[in-house]
């Protein structure tokens, strides 16, 4: 995914599907500010609102959440990867948090090699808290 994918995207809301159990994904949702001028970011717990239309749409997509988090720019998803970038692209550049993320993570190529690294270290975190995977794709 390049910057240029996200230029046309309608501005309003950005919705963020992130795992609530885990502190690392908790402080990152809560922690991430959208400049003012791409629109309004909106946190949906995985595992607390797992009937939300969002969730829907992902399991709808076969996107699993233990595999990565997603972003809902616009009418697209973006997973793992590829919502780490997007979170770069659009975020604001306030905060120790968010200048560090624009930094690191608005190259495509570095999203792509840190993101299995942050996705097994929420794994090992998760297994050592004693929580469960989100297992969303799991047929109910």
């Amino acid at each position: 995914m390049q910057a240029d994918m996200l230029t046309g995207q309608e501005t309003g809301e950005i919705w963020f599907a992130y795992d609530g159990e885990c502190p690392i994904c908790t402080y990152a949702a809560h922690a991430l500010q959208i400049r003012e001028c791409v629109g309004q970011l909106y946190l949906v717990d995985a595992r607390v609102d797992k009937d939300h239309p969002l969730i829907q749409r992902i399991n709808a997509e076969r996107l699993d959440l233990d595999e990565g988090m997603v972003i809902q720019f616009g009418d697209r998803l973006y997973h793992g990867a590829d919502a780490l970038q997007v979170m770069a692209l659009l975020g604001s550049r306030y905060g120790w948090f968010n200048r560090a993320n624009v930094l690191l993570f608005r190259s495509p190529r570095l999203a792509k090699l840190a993101y299995p690294l942050m996705r097994g270290t929420r794994n090992l975190l998760i297994r050592m808290l004693g929580v469960a995977q989100i297992d969303n794709l799991k047929t109910r």
